[in-house]
């Protein structure tokens, strides 16, 4: 195939993730599209287990997204690979690593609950890694369905400038389509409950006025953004639906603003209007910057090239009974069957062994491209994170950030013949998602599993039943705990000498420790500040840098509980070298060994992880709820009414109060209460053990 061939197929892939808030729709919009372009003959059905994307028992048996799943689809000659993600925020981390090797995304929201807590905490996600979106509002068929206050919902807390290019035939139930504001056409479905049959026609008569104002409103929201745009409109007080169509693209691969859709996906209703809009608006992978890596000369750009050197990242790994599937993300060059790669960060040769389009029933394939998302077989020893690449062009990519687990439990086989096989299922779990941690408890010999939630933890629990086919003991869930400093000391002095004959070791520190500037309780990583005030050459640089590496060690083990130190800031001030026995390890354990000192002699403080809990309650069981949150120790943010006649509540609640709070929840309002949680950092846990 000639090379303008091969660009012309890359510019026609749109590798883009479906996000949302758990229960928004996400799975439900990705099974009509596959439905709609042919990929399956049958809509799947959350509620029925009949999913193609939920495809573990699990996902089909509690009706939510667990792991990320890649199925690939063509819509009017473009090839779309499509990332249905969790919306659970246990689950995040699924959604980070498929961000990380998307073009675009559709953001899918309720068009009753509005932008909900893991919508915006998506969003947010999406933003760090600059992948452009299209919202779609879903659901406009349920009663209370809303999509100018979703519209409102969206500019609040999400982005300045949603463009809303849909404007709702009926409401609620008497939802059948809607006036497309570019072409001025109304699409309807009429084919029945199910909406098969997609309609083009005039707008009706009763929303030909208000459809045009929209248009107009439209018009002028674009014009504001995009200088040509700008340019017609000042001259014929309009925009063409040429020009409207190209400022709606621009604007959206830029970033600057928003395209807004409506439908009702479990009604197959909106769906091909969607699929245009992916293919219209959001970037191949042509468009979108060349990535970076670390390469031999230094950091290296590869762009979407398919006679470049091969550049790939592995995004998920499934490990089962039968073998290991990799899922790639091919950013540079060809990748053909039979093929050896190299794993840029180890060093190992893999063998492509087979390639697969990511559908419903893998299709094997001899190559793939440059801006290919595909399955491949062979490759043993990749992890999550890890760049593959030509072996005479090595290129270490950046892999998505790893959250770092909050909760753990410890997990035993009831019976001794089962402990091998357990452990071999835990480090099969720990290979397919990256945020589980596994490690063996020094003191008890337990095995430990670390996540970053009470469902997440549950799930991989019973994902090691099903496999082991064993029972397998588990222990109360524990949150991870950090230490920081409240008041530090100045002054501390600490020499290492060490003489065993021959050369020593000689090191003399002098470290001032205290709280960092920033508030008490930051994320681990963020809380450490190192500093050299050290003048004269007293303590050559080489030196200073061992003190600090030496300090590092030391952040691992606090004084309080052996927890990990955060939140301090230590300044190395003084110091003194032998001639001969001083050196860089003699250094780095004086640090250590100093740092340990000065915070035993420090004012330290305890800190536990906290979630910010949104309730959604009836609003007559308002008051219990609010006194079940103090109890947890929560701290109450707001209490706001919400439509039918319900009412959300926002509090911080340690992390560890809230295991069991979904059964205590149904029980205080009679099954009718929901609550979704996030994240908040750390907070002085009560009662701090403090010097």
């Amino acid at each position: 195939m000639r090379s303008t061939d091969i660009r012309t197929g890359i510019a026609a892939v749109r590798n883009l993730g479906i996000l949302a808030h758990v229960d928004a729709g996400k799975t439900t919009v990705t099974e009509r599209i596959l439905y709609l372009t042919g990929e399956t003959h049958r809509r799947g059905e959350v509620h029925e287990g009949t999913t193609v994307t939920d495809c573990h028992p699990q996902e089909r048996e509690r009706g939510i997204t667990i792991s990320a799943a890649a199925v690939s689809c063509a819509w009017n000659g473009h090839r779309i690979n499509l990332v249905d993600t969790p919306g659970h925020v246990d689950f995040a981390d699924e959604v980070e690593r498929s961000l990380r090797v998307l073009d675009g995304a559709v953001a899918v929201f309720d068009a009753v609950a509005g932008v909900e807590p893991q919508s915006e905490s998506v969003w947010r996600q999406a933003d760090r890694h600059g992948v452009p979106r299209i919202a779609f509002v879903n659901k406009l068929d349920r009663a209370g369905a809303d999509l100018d206050a979703t519209v409102a919902a969206i500019r609040e807390r999400l982005h300045p400038a949603p463009l809303a290019v849909h404007l709702p035939i009926g409401r609620e139930s008497g939802f059948t389509g809607v006036v497309d504001l570019l072409t001025m056409r109304a699409l309807t479905w009429d084919g029945g409950p199910d909406g098969d049959d997609l309609r083009h026609g005039p707008v009706p008569d009763g929303l030909r006025a208000e459809a045009g104002r929209r248009r107009a409103l439209l018009e002028e929201a674009v014009a504001g953004l995009h200088p040509a745009a700008l340019e017609e409109f000042v001259e014929h007080s309009a925009l063409s639906t040429a020009t409207l169509a190209a400022a709606l693209r621009d604007l959206t691969r830029s970033g600057e603003a928003v395209v807004v859709l409506c439908g009702s996906a479990y009604r197959n209703r909106g769906i091909e209007p969607l699929l245009d809009a992916v293919t219209a608006y959001l970037p191949s992978p042509l468009d979108v910057p060349a990535v970076r890596g670390a390469g031999q000369a230094g950091e290296e750009e590869r762009a979407a090239d398919p006679e470049g050197p091969l550049t790939a990242l592995v995004f998920r790994v499934n490990v089962t009974a039968s073998g290991r599937l990799t899922c790639l993300r091919l950013y540079a060059g060809t990748l053909r069957k039979g093929d050896t790669v190299l794993d840029a960060g180890t060093g190992r040769t893999e063998r492509i062994a087979r390639i697969m389009r990511v559908q419903a029933d893998h299709v094997e394939l001899e190559t793939a491209v440059a801006g290919d998302i595909v399955a491949v077989a062979g490759v043993k020893a990749a992890r999550t994170g890890t760049t593959l690449c030509a072996p005479g062009a090595p290129l270490v990519l950046e892999p998505a950030v790893t959250a770092a687990p909050v909760v753990t439990v410890a997990v035993e086989a009831r019976r001794s013949v089962d402990t091998e096989r357990l452990a071999v299922a835990l480090a099969r779990l720990a290979e397919e998602d990256p945020s589980l941690v596994v490690r063996t408890d020094p003191e008890t010999g337990q095995r430990v599993l670390s996540g970053l939630g009470e469902l997440h933890l549950e799930v991989a629990v019973e994902r090691i039943r099903r496999s082991l086919g064993c029972e397998v003991t588990v222990g109360r869930p524990q949150v991870a705990h950090r230490e920081t400093v409240r008041s530090g000391v100045t002054g501390h002095v600490h020499r290492h000498v060490k003489q065993e004959g021959g050369a020593g070791q000689f090191a003399h520190v002098v470290l001032d420790v205290a709280p960092p500037a920033g508030p008490a309780g930051q994320e681990e990583g963020e809380g450490f500040v190192f500093a050299s005030t050290v003048t004269g050459g007293r303590v050559p640089k080489e030196y200073v840098r061992a003190v600090e590496a030496g300090c590092r060690d030391a952040l691992a083990e606090g004084p309080l509980g052996g927890h990990p130190v955060t939140g301090l800031r230590v300044v190395l001030t003084d110091g003194a070298t032998h001639p001969k026995d001083s050196s860089e390890l003699a250094f780095r354990t004086a640090g250590r060994l100093a740092l340990r000192e000065a915070l035993r002699a420090c004012r330290m403080v305890l800190l536990e992880p906290v979630a910010e809990v949104t309730v959604t309650v009836p609003q007559e069981a308002v008051g219990g709820v609010l006194g079940d949150l103090a109890a947890r120790r929560g701290r109450v943010r707001g209490s706001a009414p919400a439509r039918g006649g319900t009412a959300v509540v926002t509090a911080v609640v340690p992390l560890a109060e809230l295991f069991g709070y979904a059964t205590a929840l149904r029980s205080r309002t009679r099954g009718r209460g929901t609550f979704t949680t996030r994240p908040a950092g750390y907070a002085p846990a009560p009662a701090a053990a403090a010097r």
